[in-house]
């Protein structure tokens, strides 16, 4: 990505009744479909597109999410969801998210994501995402 490539952005998410568990809380399974949106949307926002990728035989595949959960996040809770790119390397991608609730940091995340075929193999980024690292 060049230097005026966009690498932070938000997006507002409203928790679905669906997402909670029996306590009112957002299941934890969910925070990576949270990110997943993040990451979608940061994407679209510099020009890139998922499915193009992938259509061209490249993949994104979670190699590692690590989530802090500060406060439990509820339903009907109107969230900003910010998604940061952290590191492009050659093959890797890495990103950190927050989320905030009225102002209040409730998490924190990390991704590392690898570049990979359909075959699983390695693949460099391609420079319309990579850009100059």
């Amino acid at each position: 990505m060049s230097s005026g490539t966009i690498q932070e952005h938000q997006i507002e998410i409203r928790v679905r009744y669906s997402e909670t568990d029996a306590m009112g809380f957002v299941h934890h399974g969910n925070y990576a479909t949270y990110f997943e949106m993040g990451r979608t949307e940061l994407l679209r926002e510099q020009g890139g597109n998922y499915r193009q990728m992938e259509e061209s035989g490249l993949l994104f595949v979670v190699a590692k999410l690590s989530t802090h959960y500060i406060v439990p996040l509820q339903y009907d809770d109107l969230l900003v969801l910010t998604t940061r790119v952290k590191k492009i390397g050659m093959a890797k991608l890495e990103h950190e998210y927050e989320i905030h609730r009225d102002g209040q940091l409730l998490t924190r995340a990390e991704t590392v994501l690898a570049c990979v075929d359909r075959n699983g193999k390695i693949q460099r980024i391609p420079e319309n995402i990579a850009g100059s690292r």
